[in-house]
């Protein structure tokens, strides 16, 4: 089931639409806390955006630009201002679609269906991991916090998918070492400490400075 995340600060609109796409089988989320778009969007992790321009505290096309930060989920522009600078700047901003209000349901649904079909039949569905404002993209091998993204080497990678896989919960070294390599071979214990050392280092100069514990004679742990 695909995840729809509506953006739009006219209840009767968001409510009428949320209603008419879970009869075609979505699941669909309206947002209410126009001061906290980002956080709905990382908890809910949808995989199509219905974003209105005019909302309260910050425009559309702020939350697209923070969005687009984190991921590359369809978003669809829905705005009374349908004149061109708007589409123009909904499309530049980093947009996929545009429909102007007031719109038919079933043409909102098509384009919907249209978006979702060629973004995730051949690539999947994206997922977002969340902890404490640090925020992993699957996708692209990412870490993003307080606005700035590092991008990751496959065994950064691995690790803190792991531990964020597990968050709450020690993660042996046994276990880690397993999936890291992937290999009956003998893999030298004081490799996955290197490793894991070398990702702390990365993790501080995002200002994560304790985000990996270490529980000594078990393994590591994010909570």
């Amino acid at each position: 089931m695909y995840k729809i995340l509506i953006i739009e600060d006219d209840s009767i609109i968001s409510k009428t639409t949320k209603k008419h796409l879970a009869t075609w089988g979505y699941e669909v989320e309206c947002v209410d806390d126009f001061k906290n778009v980002l956080s709905h969007f990382v908890s809910f992790d949808p995989q199509l955006i219905l974003l209105d321009i005019s909302l309260p505290f910050f425009n559309g096309y702020h939350w697209c630009t923070e969005i687009r930060k984190l991921s590359k989920v369809p978003i669809i522009f829905i705005s009374s201002s349908s004149d061109n600078m708007n589409i123009v700047m909904a499309i530049n901003m980093g947009g996929d679609d545009f429909i102007a209000k007031p719109f038919d349901l079933n043409v909102l649904t098509s384009k919907v269906q249209a978006l979702i079909r060629r973004t995730y039949d051949f690539t999947g569905q994206s997922h977002l991991l969340e902890h404490k404002g640090a925020i992993l993209n699957t996708r692209d091998s990412t870490l993003t916090f307080d606005g700035k993204k590092l991008e990751l080497s496959k065994n950064d990678y691995k690790i803190l998918h792991i531990l964020l896989e597990n968050k709450g919960k020690t993660v042996s070294r046994d276990m880690m070492m397993t999936r890291l390599w992937e290999t009956d071979d003998f893999i030298d214990d004081n490799t996955l400490t290197v490793n894991v050392n070398r990702l702390r280092k990365k993790l501080a100069q995002l200002g994560l400075t304790d985000m990996i514990k270490t529980k000594k004679g078990m393994g590591y742990l994010v909570d």
